[in-house]
């Protein structure tokens, strides 16, 4: 089937696409001067099977009167194979030098294989929605890995001889890395510094309130 001289010009363009995007992707020119056979060109059409000298298909519904239709051009849209491939297909009018619409350039993307990518990357990508609960009673097994962690924190130093600016820094270290969300954890603390629970709470709020500065 001979191509009009003008829509020749969009062949390379068309290779080009295709060659980009792979065997999944398939570029189509029509020849609307012709509507009733006006696909002129193919490249890896097995993705809709698309032969020259068919008609469009879904120009009017999907590109002319789609809300998404804007300076020539609606990307993006889905249609649906004869055998329930779904495709993402975009569409540019071609026009000749006289702004007359002559073409169209139709880009159909076969998502089938993306959607095994999809689901693996879904799989992959899964994480459990981070749950802390504040002041909750531990189980014992992490209790004693907290206790140990505050009696390796505060070390074998002569608690009565830290200074204050080095107790609050120990509480800031504990606080930062959740020490303190466990149930028990300032009372345990503060018989490690041998000072009192409150002494340990008006520390924690000196400490956000510097935090805040």
């Amino acid at each position: 089937m001979k191509i009009n001289e003008a829509l020749k010009r969009y062949i390379p363009i068309a290779n080009l696409i295709a060659k980009t995007f792979g065997e999944n992707c398939e570029v189509v020119i029509h020849d609307l001067s012709v509507p009733q056979n006006s696909v002129v060109y193919a490249v890896n059409n097995h993705v809709t099977g698309r032969k020259i000298g068919q008609s469009f298909d879904h120009l009017v519904k999907q590109v002319l009167l789609s809300r998404n239709f804007h300076e020539d051009y609606a990307a993006n849209y889905m249609t649906v194979t004869k055998d329930s491939k779904e495709i993402k297909s975009s569409t540019a009018l071609i026009r000749n030098t006289n702004g007359e619409v002559i073409g169209a350039l139709y880009v159909n993307y076969d998502l089938e294989a993306m959607k095994d990518m999809k689901k693996f990357s879904d799989d992959f990508l899964h994480v459990e929605e981070e749950q802390i609960a504040y002041n909750v009673e531990p189980f014992d097994h992490v209790m004693e890995i907290v206790d140990d962690l505050i009696d390796k924190i505060v070390g074998n130093v002569n608690v009565d001889d830290l200074k204050r600016k080095d107790k609050i820094s120990l509480i800031h270290f504990m606080d930062k890395k959740g020490i303190f969300l466990m149930k028990g954890s300032i009372e345990k603390v503060a018989t490690k510094l041998n000072i009192s629970k409150v002494t340990v709470y008006s520390y924690l709020d000196e400490i956000k309130k510097c935090l805040k500065l």
